[in-house]
């Protein structure tokens, strides 16, 4: 049986080289980089190696690059440490009604403790309207946090344009850059974004390691305390070879990245075309044109994206439904909701989500396993007897 791997929005593979870098760190190299001695000094030199490669990565200076466990813990990080940071000037936040949760339930979190929450809406494709982050803005907003591409439908947000919005206002600008940093170019000070979030496991690195690029001059407070990493704003000793393995990840993401948009965007559009020729009611979610270049969304009416999950999985391909962090719970995505989906039509949910690995053979064989799939689904679905029942729905 073929095996097809259609869910690195979960998490990629990690390249041959990366895992290389990382080896001698497990044991060789496995001194404390605070330490003064030479052991210290060989994991200090590696790390402050990765730290400059990841800057790189975003066009950003090694000192504004402070290494995370995760993604999740940037985000925290970011929208935690500089709402914190700055609420002396205001407690009022600012996200998109699409915020991966790791945004949200951060700002949940400061609304216990007496911040204040607005959620700007998206259009059908997910989309932010500048103008609408601009209306939102208040005397005491001391945040705004939209991510740069959502990673469960695709869509790559106006970024620089709602950063131009907020530089005006002198607010501080975080971006979510996880499902895009390291598979499409990102450049902070192109951008005008005063922090990004990301992490190496969405780009063929090791799980276990993120970064937050810190604009210089932007005030953040720590979250952890008892020592004085990262610059004194992230105590703990820190994992060496997921720093490295990061690292070289973003290096390896840097000088490869044109090719494997190249490789990926043709497949992703066959895809996108090929469904709905083949299976009746399929909606594509996501920006037509301005997404990622391996996502592939959409919802299949009348059945369950859980139950073609399962079915894929039993014919040996991996996709996901909604987004990885939520697929166990059997709700309707935020995401799809927000964008003015029904509930019916978002429980049909499926994120094909491409990589470097995968083929036009790959293609192939989802395309020619996933209709017989959705008739047997259907056939048990009270849904689609009733809708078939109906005027029109021959």
């Amino acid at each position: 049986m073929r095996r097809v791997y259609f869910d690195n929005a979960a998490t990629t593979r990690i390249l041959p080289e990366v895992r290389e870098a990382m080896m001698p760190y497990f044991d060789e190299h496995f001194g404390n980089p605070s330490c003064l001695h030479d052991w210290g000094d060989a994991t200090r030199q590696a790390m402050e190696e990765a730290r400059a490669q990841v800057a790189g990565l975003v066009g950003a200076e090694s000192e504004e690059i402070i290494f995370t466990s995760s993604g999740t813990e940037s985000n925290n990080f970011a929208v935690k440490g500089i709402a914190l940071a700055q609420q002396s000037k205001g407690k009022h936040i600012v996200l998109s009604a699409i915020e991966h949760f790791s945004v949200l339930h951060s700002a949940r979190t400061l609304e216990k403790m007496g911040f204040e929450l607005t959620l700007v809406p998206v259009d059908k494709y997910g989309l932010v309207d500048p103008d609408d982050v601009k209306k939102s803005l208040r005397k005491d907003t001391v945040l705004v946090s939209i991510m740069f591409a959502n990673g469960e439908v695709g869509t790559i947000e106006p970024v620089r344009e709602i950063a131009r919005v907020t530089k005006e206002a002198n607010i501080p600008f975080h971006t979510d850059a996880i499902a895009a940093a390291g598979t499409m170019p990102i450049n902070v000070k192109e951008l005008g974004v005063d922090a990004l979030s990301l992490t190496a496991n969405q780009f063929y690195g090791p799980k276990g390691a993120g970064a937050l690029y810190v604009r210089r001059g932007v005030r953040i407070m720590p979250l952890l305390d008892g020592g004085v990493q990262e610059g004194g704003r992230r105590a703990g000793t820190e994992d060496t070879p997921a720093i490295v393995g990061l690292g070289k990840a973003a290096e390896l993401a840097r000088l490869n990245m044109k090719s494997w948009i190249a490789q990926m965007i043709p497949l992703r559009d066959r895809l996108l075309k090929e469904l709905p020729a083949r299976i009746d009611h399929v909606t594509v979610t996501g920006h037509p044109q301005n997404r990622l270049p391996g996502s592939a969304s959409f919802c299949v009416r009348f059945i369950e994206g859980e139950s073609m999950l399962m079915l894929l999985n039993s014919q040996g391909i991996a996709v996901s439904s909604g987004s990885a962090c939520t697929s166990r719970a059997l709700k309707a995505s935020h995401v799809l909701i927000a964008m003015g989906v029904s509930h019916e039509i978002a429980q049909g949910s499926i994120l094909c989500s491409l990589g470097v690995e995968n083929t036009r053979e790959d293609v192939d064989y989802f395309l020619e396993t996933l209709p017989s799939i959705v008739d047997r689904l259907r056939q048990m679905s009270p849904l689609y007897a009733k809708f078939t029942k109906t005027k029109g729905g021959k």
